[in-house]
């Protein structure tokens, strides 16, 4: 059937919206839904979360004025209606797409966007500076966060939480709950008294009962034991007793799907002060059955056919690097008994879902806390065991410390399968891992290397069991190259590169993802009259130094391929290694630039910034020109 919306073709801006009757937001509701649905289905993107909070980002823009008023999505893999409801309703249909709107909040689209963001539990943090600062400044206007279930697991969101009800800056914290199970009897009971004791009445005559007690003899006293009765009170009916103790006025938990209820509680709380927690009952996925019966797989998904759910997949593609991680590390377990794997809430999206199943005492999924993940990792390595700690590239920036003063300074034996490494396509610069081989060459006793395919992968994982040493292993997003699996294990020594290609004009030394298009390249430049090696030096630390001085001192030219930042990658440990060898061969690096790289889908990101054998060619000629 055509969607046909008859109020959102109405909707420009939160001005529109406001002019909208109660019922009439029940209407556009759907309309938002099916419009989310539409688009997805043809670009992809996160569905269920932002199916879930449809009528909860109603609500906030009725009730308040934004962008005086702030508000900040904790991930921000939410904020689709947001988006809709804030000028880029048109827009909206090139979500994801090269050149078109974030999947993410991103300030330089709108002034509606307060925080660029696309990783989890940074929102109180950033809510509360803002907070203060308006404080600070005198202005008017609230801050409002909305923070998941999952992310408010993360470390750093109840240090600003701890922090926010110390300062008791005016903060208004919106807990999205969408695991929670509230029965419908507590559910109702504490709609009532949310609803009562966020309203007028409550509270003039809570102001009214604490001036009077401030004058009586020992008031002090009594207004304690009054305001202990309250908190008791609100614990007895609600699951708010830790927000309470941080100095958080807790509210909820209340139907996020109820708009009504939502605007008549919110319009209570916009007029309260001081640091404040509601808590929404959210159903990922709400108004489309597929994402309703299977959030997980509806998190973030590709494009999908609407009518049945079915999730399209390009024909006769082959696995996925992660495919062959998970299956590789269920065959390793099955060898070694000591080897446990961690993931920090990715068990599906790193491939770790069969090993949960297969051996559920060794699997551990830490939550949304890529600090503790890597650090648990470093306590159980330091016990015997061998831990397989699975984290995507971008993700494990949040760990930095953590590996370098848990895992590398006491030596444990970690072993961290980095997926996505690289360009990571539509979920742009937040996602992209581009900068792992950077942060983590500086960062002694520690091994990096990536494989140049899925075959590779395996061995590596295999090889890393043996090491002494913490190792980190990148692959990249998406299929791999469709090469075919040794079923036998095979150990590849530390440091040890291969030459897949001898030549005598110039070498190309690629690493990972660049291996095979620099085959390719060197295909076409044979055909050109130039004899071009190609060595996969396959590990970034330790480096095969002999190898890289042998190939440059042979052939006189060299150019580096690398899918990660240009600054103090693969290509700068090169250039190094050279200039102390004191050889000044032609020298050129292939390599991401020095920006935030943007969205798009990868074949177009890697034909522009180079990543190709088309690219390297052209790079490789002019080498040979002197260019």
């Amino acid at each position: 059937m055509e969607f046909k919306p008859k109020i959102l073709p109405k909707i420009n801006s939160p001005q529109d919206l406001k002019k909208l009757k109660l019922s009439q937001l029940k209407i556009l509701a759907e309309e938002i839904r099916s419009y989310i649905i539409e688009v997805v289905s043809q670009n992809g993107g996160h569905l269920a979360p932002n199916l879930g909070v449809v009528e909860l980002t109603l609500a906030l823009h009725y009730v308040f004025d934004m962008p005086q008023d702030k508000i900040i999505w904790d991930v921000g893999h939410q904020c689709y209606t947001h988006k809709i409801l804030t000028g880029r309703k048109e827009a909206f249909k090139t979500l994801r797409t090269y050149g078109g709107i974030a999947g993410f909040p991103k300030r330089e689209e709108s002034p509606f966007d307060v925080l660029d963001t696309g990783h989890s539990s940074t929102s109180v943090s950033a809510g509360l500076g803002m907070a203060l600062a308006k404080r600070i400044k005198k202005e008017k206007g609230k801050v409002i966060v909305v923070i998941g279930d999952g992310s408010i697991t993360a470390g750093m969101a109840f240090e600003a939480l701890n922090n926010a009800g110390y300062l008791k800056e005016n903060l208004l914290v919106v807990l999205n709950d969408n695991e929670m199970s509230i029965s419908p009897n507590v559910g109702a009971l504490s709609t009532f008294v949310s609803k009562r004791m966020t309203g007028n009445l409550a509270r003039f005559l809570r102001k009214e009962m604490e001036n009077l007690m401030h004058k009586l003899p020992g008031g002090e006293n009594l207004l304690h034991i009054l305001k202990k009765g309250e908190d008791l009170f609100k614990m007895a009916v609600t699951p708010g007793a830790l927000f309470t103790a941080l100095n958080f006025e807790y509210i909820g938990p209340v139907d996020g799907h109820d708009v009504e209820n939502l605007i008549a509680i919110l319009q209570n709380l916009k007029k309260m002060s001081g640091p404040v927690l509601f808590h929404v009952i959210t159903k990922k996925g709400k108004g489309y059955p597929p994402a309703e019966v299977d959030p997980e797989a509806f998190h973030g998904v590709g494009p999908f056919d609407i009518k049945t759910g079915r999730i399209q997949k390009p024909l006769n593609e082959p696995p996925s690097y992660t495919e062959i991680f998970g299956k590789t590390l269920i065959r390793l377990a099955e060898q070694e008994p000591r080897l446990v794997a961690i993931t920090a809430a990715m068990k599906t999206g790193t491939g770790l879902k069969e090993f949960a199943e297969r051996f559920p005492e060794r699997f551990f999924d830490v939550g949304i806390c890529e600090q503790h993940a890597v650090t648990f990792a470093a306590g159980l390595a330091l016990e015997g065991l061998i831990p397989v700690c699975a984290i995507y590239s971008t993700f494990l920036q949040r760990a930095y410390d953590q590996i370098i003063h848990d895992v590398a300074l006491n030596k444990a034996k970690v072993i961290f399968a980095i997926d996505r490494a690289g360009l990571v396509g539509e979920d742009g610069p937040t996602h992209h891992g581009a900068f792992d081989l950077t942060y983590l060459r500086a960062v002694p006793e520690l091994i990096i290397c990536a494989p140049k395919d899925e075959n590779e992968l395996q061995h590596m994982l295999f090889s890393a069991l043996k090491y002494e040493k913490p190792c980190a292993i990148r692959y990249p997003r998406g299929a791999g190259v469709g090469v075919s699996l040794d079923w036998e294990f095979r150990f590849i020594p530390p440091g040890k590169g291969e030459v897949l290609r001898d030549g005598s004009d110039g070498v190309i030394f690629a690493i990972g993802s660049t291996v095979h298009p620099a085959l390719k390249a060197a295909t076409i430049l044979e055909d050109r009259g130039l004899s071009v090696a190609v060595v996969n030096l396959r590990f970034l630390k330790p480096i095969d130094r002999k190898l890289i001085i042998d190939y440059a001192q042979k052939t006189g030219r060299v150019l580096v391929t690398e899918e990660n930042t240009t600054e103090g990658g693969f290509g700068s440990a090169i250039a190094e290694i050279l200039l102390e060898a004191e050889l000044r061969p032609s020298f050129a690096k292939i390599a991401l630039p020095d920006k935030f790289i943007e969205q798009g889908d990868l074949q177009t990101l890697k034909q522009k910034y180079g990543l190709s054998e088309t690219f390297m060619v052209e790079k490789f000629v002019n080498l040979v020109k002197g260019k």
